[in-house]
């Protein structure tokens, strides 16, 4: 069996995709060249969408972005090429756009190779991607260590927002843990001053953030208490302000160690989303909450998983209120894509497997992204006997 059994894996799943996500699941190329990893998406409000991702080069590697959908694609723009860029399966860059075209793109460059440090670098583009801008950086703490697991988030028609977790006070004797920091990036490369959300959050899990519809801006992520318990947290900021952090529910996972496995989170007029990963009580799951009042509460969440996740979750919620998430499972067979239509009412009642991975490798963190009746996802697929690792893309239409 190959690498990737998604033609004939998928049509065993045809009852389900028309229940679930669509009648239609199908593969579509990706201009990425062999050895690519790690894609992200990002959906325009034209039915196209942006991805980056990351490929070798001659002098080291190359984040490189590209716009379109099944019908073609841009030629790819390269962001940044050079020796010292962290190249890391759950830390990966990432491209957003603005409602006026507007592009950032992140990546992270290494600072020292001995201590592990790196930091975000941010670069911008007019002109669809053909030039960027020399990189800003975000945080402006100037010390040697770990910055990353970004979020690029378009928070109004010239403004971005920029979610990442920040090493500066890791190890002290304060609170020695990482941090959840923001600042905005205007347009023309203006940052704001930062903002410190939690000042102890898990170390190494994705963030996520969305904007609800009366302007309030979403940031979901791993907590980590004094006690070891990392379970994900919401902060919002609502008028200008940022709140406490709060549960999105209480698992209890107790864990001395980063699980890097983080949460997703999209919302839509005044309907949010959370999907996450736990193994609390030693049972490894994945679980979906809606929030009705813009994620100031969430309701009880559901599982939604096979009894096998491994996590590494996405998510995206649909005008109608219901969602899409995808999460991964290590099954007998090997490691399965799986999606779910989920509803407030009726969480997941038919989980649909979209791809099979049987190569030595991991599919990693497949990324979602949604464009009218259309969703996007894509993955690195690893290598699998003379077929190249290279970047997956299929498109389902619900």
């Amino acid at each position: 069996m190959s690498g990737l059994a998604l033609g004939v894996f998928c049509a065993a799943f045809t009852a389900q995709a028309q229940e679930q996500v669509g009648a239609t699941v199908a593969e579509i190329p990706v201009p990425a060249g062999p050895g690519s990893s790690e894609p992200s998406l990002f959906a325009l409000a034209d039915g196209r969408v942006a991805v980056s991702w990351t490929e070798p080069t001659e002098a080291g590697h190359a984040v490189k972005v590209a716009l379109g959908n099944e019908a073609g694609w841009s030629a790819p723009s390269t962001v940044v090429a050079a020796g010292d860029l962290i190249v890391n399966w759950s830390d990966f860059a990432s491209v957003a756009v603005l409602p006026d075209g507007t592009m950032a793109a992140h990546w992270l460059k290494e600072t020292d190779v001995t201590s592990f440090s790196y930091d975000v670098n941010i670069a911008l583009s007019s002109d669809k991607g053909e030039t960027w801008s020399a990189p800003v950086v975000p945080h402006r703490d100037g010390t040697q260590s770990q910055h990353g697991f970004v979020t690029l988030l378009p928070v109004s028609d010239s403004r971005f927002e920029v979610f990442w977790l920040d090493g500066r006070e890791y190890g002290t004797e304060d609170t020695g843990a990482m941090q959840l920091r923001s600042a905005s990036l205007d347009a023309d490369g203006t940052l704001s001053p930062e903002s410190l959300l939690d000042s102890r959050a898990c170390s190494c899990c994705q963030t996520s953030a969305a904007v609800a519809g009366d302007g309030s801006i979403l940031v979901a992520y791993r907590d980590r208490t004094v006690e070891e318990v990392r379970d994900i947290s919401v902060v919002r900021k609502v008028a200008g302000a940022w709140s406490e952090p709060r549960l999105v529910h209480a698992d209890g996972w107790e864990i001395s160690g980063c699980p890097v496995n983080g949460p997703a989170i999209d919302a839509e007029g005044s309907d949010a989303v959370v999907a996450w990963f736990t193994a609390a009580q030693s049972d490894p799951a994945v679980k979906v909450a809606f929030s009705r009042d813009s994620g100031a509460s969430f309701d009880a969440p559901f599982r939604i998983d096979g009894g096998e996740a491994a996590g590494r979750v996405d998510a995206l919620l649909l005008q109608d209120g219901s969602a899409v998430v995808s999460w991964v499972e290590w099954t007998r067979l090997g490691e399965i894509l799986r999606l779910c239509r989920v509803t407030p009412e009726d969480g997941c009642p038919a989980p649909q497997a979209v791809a099979l991975n049987t190569a030595a490798g991991s599919i990693n963190f497949p990324r979602m992204a949604g464009s009218g009746e259309e969703i996007y996802i894509a993955w690195g697929q690893p290598a699998a006997g003379r077929t190249p690792a290279g970047i997956r893309m299929i498109v389902a239409r619900y």
